[in-house]
């Protein structure tokens, strides 16, 4: 039986104003598919973030709109037509596989049998609103929280950074920070700043240096005291040779993963797979999605790592909307967890 699919496009909006390096949100563009084969029903979401995404086009809905005739026509997801459209790869994926039920994949995650380890997000700010946000996750005890840093002042970040390790050890808090590719490489900028953080025990740092610049970004690496994870250097990264030399070239300790941005569903399990091949870490986040697309990731990650997930995860950000849509999955706790799957 053909497939039918309805486009509805769609506006979150934001609990408080979400700051990052390329602006501030107060909503979040979505495009809902509703996919339909005789009596069943599934839903997904594509949701390109403005000005970062690859397939963040002006014809967006045009395009959308073209790849989900062909998946009526055909039957299928053609991957290749849609490997440059990652979002729309994923919201097609998530449609179709919530059109053969809520539970994606038979993992104890899915069963609502164990939840997944979060880390809880401190959005860019000023430094009181940062440390407010701080002691927000902290009073909830957050094992792991990540902080965005490089909009303020480097000096009064890393008191920030201090101020926790002081009350907080590496056992109790593990830190990540992501500075959205706001350092720069000349003068040892990049370096000089890392050296500093890394007195105070943080796990990680995203992107420390704008994307692009991988002979620069590959010499932090070897140097860095800092392990360095790469966010926006694999988007548009779509090819099996090309993440293949990526990781050969640059050799980052972790790779952070996006499904909306980073090649859907089937792009994801392709860039872990030829990480873990060089022996680099990886986890996977969401990238503003609603609690469609948020439920979605949290399945895949639980299929593509497996049972006791110990790395926590990128999967709150579900939480920042006041119009969300209701899916089975709830925090409880630093966890994620399915729930109501009878």
């Amino acid at each position: 039986m053909a497939f039918h699919i309805d486009i509805n496009e769609c506006i979150f909006h934001f609990r408080q104003p979400a700051a990052t390096s390329r602006g501030i949100y107060t909503e979040r563009r979505s495009w809902l598919l509703t996919i339909r084969n005789g009596e069943h029903t599934g839903i997904g979401e594509c949701a390109p973030l403005p000005q970062l995404s690859c397939d963040d086009i002006p014809d967006y809905q045009q395009v959308l709109r073209r790849m989900c005739n062909d998946v009526e026509r055909t039957g299928q997801i053609d991957y290749e037509a849609l490997r440059d459209f990652p979002s729309m790869l994923f919201g097609l994926e998530t449609a179709i596989h919530a059109m053969r039920g809520a539970q994606f994949f038979d993992t104890p995650f899915c069963r609502g049998e164990e939840g997944i380890p979060i880390n809880a997000l401190v959005w860019m700010g000023t430094i009181d609103e940062m440390r407010q946000r701080i002691e927000e996750k902290l009073k909830h005890r957050s094992r792991c929280v990540k902080l965005k840093i490089g909009a303020c002042d480097f000096d009064s970040e890393l008191e920030l950074v201090k101020q926790i390790r002081s009350r907080f050890s590496r056992h109790d808090v593990e830190l990540r920070v992501d500075a959205n590719g706001a350092y720069k490489y000349e003068n040892d900028d990049a370096l000089y700043k890392m050296e500093l953080l890394s007195q105070y025990a943080i796990h990680s740092i995203e992107q420390p240096i704008r994307a692009g610049q991988w002979s620069y970004m590959s010499e932090l690496c070897r140097e860095s005291p800092l392990p360095i994870a790469l966010d926006e250097e694999l988007i548009g990264v779509n090819g099996d040779e090309q993440r293949r030399q990526l990781l050969n070239i640059i050799r980052p300790a972790y790779i952070v993963l996006k499904p909306s941005l980073h090649g859907g569903m089937a792009g994801t399990r392709d860039w872990v797979a030829a990480a873990r091949e060089k022996g680099i870490g990886s986890w996977i986040t969401s990238a503003l999605e609603s609690n469609i697309g948020l439920c979605a990731i949290a399945q895949l990650c639980s299929d593509v790592y497996g049972s006791n997930i110990t790395m926590p995860q990128g999967l709150g950000t579900g939480q920042l909307f006041t119009d969300n849509i209701q899916m089975p999955i709830e925090l409880r706790g630093d966890e994620i967890w399915m729930c109501n799957n009878s």
